[in-house]
C-alpha cells in the first residue's frame, strides 16, 4: 500500500513537472505578478510582520518579486537553506543577498544561518508544493523538508502553499508524515482551506 501511494505521488509530480515545462516565459511572468499581488494581500490580511518564503525555481510561480517588495516594506523575510540532516536552516533575506546552487540543484540564499527553530518566530509560512488537495493535504517534491519543519514547530502560524491554479485539485496521495496546509496562493486567487 505504501508503495502504491509513493507511485501515485511520483506520477502526480511528473504530471505537474510536465505541465510546468510547457509554460511560456510570458505565462511565467504573469504568474509571478499574480503571485506577488495575492501574497501581498495575504500578508496584509494576517497583519504579518515576519514571514518565511522560499526562492522559487524557474518552473515555479515566481516568489522573488514578492520577496523584494516585502523587504522594501520592512517585513522580515526568512528564507530556507537545506541541511544534510534533512532539516531546514533559515537566513534573513536582504536586498543585496546572493544565491548559490544548493545540493538539490535549487537556488538557496547566502547569509548568517539562524538554525531550524528560527522559523518559530514568523507570522506566516509560504511554502512550495506540487499540488494541494481540497482538504489541505499537500504534495511536496519528495524530500520532506517542509513536512519535517511543520512537524517540529512549537507554535505553527498559518501555512500557505504557493502553486499554479491547476494544482489545487480534489485530492492528493497522502502518507502519515505529510503535513496539511491552511490554504493555497495561486496567480489568480488565495483559498483558505480547512484541513
Amino acid at each position: 500500500m505504501v508503495g502504491d501511494i509513493e507511485a501515485e505521488k511520483r506520477a502526480m509530480r511528473a504530471e505537474v513537472r510536465e505541465r510546468r515545462r510547457a509554460l511560456s516565459e510570458p505565462q511565467l511572468e504573469a504568474a509571478a505578478a499574480g503571485i506577488t499581488e495575492q501574497l501581498d494581500r495575504l500578508v496584509q490580511a494576517h497583519d504579518a510582520r515576519s514571514i518565511s518564503c522560499y526562492l522559487s525555481s524557474p518552473m515555479e510561480p515566481g516568489t522573488r518579486p514578492f520577496i523584494n517588495a516585502a523587504m522594501d516594506r520592512g517585513l522580515r523575510v526568512l528564507l530556507p537553506v537545506t541541511r544534510a540532516d534533512g532539516l531546514l536552516d533559515w537566513t534573513v533575506a536582504s536586498p543585496e543577498g546572493d544565491e548559490f546552487l544548493g545540493p538539490l540543484g535549487i537556488a538557496e540564499p547566502t547569509g548568517e544561518l539562524l538554525g531550524p527553530m528560527a522559523v518559530d518566530t514568523v507570522d506566516l509560512l509560504l511554502i512550495p508544493a506540487a499540488a494541494v488537495g481540497a482538504d489541505g493535504n499537500r504534495l511536496g517534491w519528495g524530500r520532506g523538508y517542509f513536512d519535517k519543519t511543520l512537524g517540529s514547530m512549537t507554535k505553527c502560524p498559518p501555512v500557505y502553499a504557493v502553486l499554479f491554479d491547476s494544482e489545487l485539485v480534489d485530492e492528493v496521495p497522502r502518507e502519515i508524515h505529510d503535513r496539511p496546509v491552511d490554504g493555497v496562493v495561486t496567480p489568480t486567487r488565495t483559498v483558505t482551506l480547512h484541513p
